[in-house]
């Protein structure tokens, strides 16, 4: 068996046209949806992540404003700087490209974004809406890699799915979103015992622990549908994923690439929380 490759970069082509056509809809309405992006310090793959976003709101017809503060930056001023933009009606989502520097209080930096705005989907009111299974917006990695599964006709109803890892950001949404699609959930992470016992049985296995390549072929189930969130760059440059991508792609019936998967899902799916955002303005 070859495993089908979910193709991140024309998934998002499709989605991001479609994203153009309705910002310049609104922008006929008067309305252009507006993306604000702070970044503190100097963190290389912070820097790239941000041209990144920006970049995809200039080609999608949104506004965009960069913010950027050296590393030594007092919080109060990005708070403050955070306090302004809640009430600027041009901008619809507010991002925080995290890592923070080590005297953020990086809880209090994501709780200070109105929840309207809180487009990455972290604010505790989201996180909350997300729990209830009425979300206002859904972190933008588990946004996209339902947007795969949609894509690809991926049946999750009734499906054995395990996910590895429990951050905030990916590991505990992406299962909420997978038991609200009516999947079997098991959460693995750094404690969890026999965990090849585990993903041997996962028709739909997620890794989303930055390990390079730990995820090997005698772990995984055939014809699993694999989705590999990890990005680690190895000794000699070259980006990898979580998952040992050539023998298990011999085993799996799909699998997302690294780069070329996951990757461009984010940023397209931060586009349409912005546009969502937008949307709900004028509606």
């Amino acid at each position: 068996m070859t495993a089908k490759i979910l193709d991140g970069n024309l998934l998002a082509q499709k989605l991001r046209a479609d994203f153009k056509t309705r910002a310049e809809a609104l922008a006929a309405r008067g309305t252009r949806p507006g993306l604000a992006v702070i970044l503190v310090g100097e963190d290389a793959a912070s820097q790239v992540y941000v041209r990144n976003k920006v970049n995809a709101c200039a080609q999608a017809a949104f506004h965009s404003e960069k913010i950027v503060y050296p590393p030594d930056v007092e919080p109060r001023r990005v708070l403050a700087r955070i306090a302004e933009l809640n009430a600027d009606p041009q901008i619809h989502g507010i991002l925080v490209q995290l890592p923070l520097p080590g005297h953020f209080d990086s809880e209090a930096v994501l709780k200070a974004i109105a929840p309207e705005k809180d487009v990455d989907g972290f604010h505790a009111e989201n996180v909350g809406a997300l729990m209830q299974g009425n979300p206002r917006f859904i972190p933008c990695t588990p946004y996209g890699i339902m947007k795969f599964f949609a894509d690809a006709g991926i049946e999750l109803k009734g499906k054995e799915a395990v996910v590895l890892g429990r951050s905030n950001i990916v590991g505990k949404p992406m299962a909420m979103l997978l038991m609200q699609a009516s999947a079997t959930v098991t959460i693995c992470h750094s404690q969890t015992r026999d965990l090849l016992f585990h993903t041997r049985r996962a028709d739909i296995l997620v890794a989303a622990l930055g390990r390079a390549r730990f995820v090997t072929a005698e772990m995984v189930k055939p014809g699993a549908v694999v989705i590999d969130v990890g990005i680690n760059r190895l000794p000699d440059g070259k980006l990898c994923g979580d998952v040992d991508f050539g023998p298990v792609s011999e085993i799996a019936s799909a699998i997302t690439p690294v780069p070329g998967g996951v990757g461009p899902m984010t940023i397209t799916m931060l586009l349409a929380n912005t546009l969502e955002a937008a949307e709900r303005e004028v509606s």
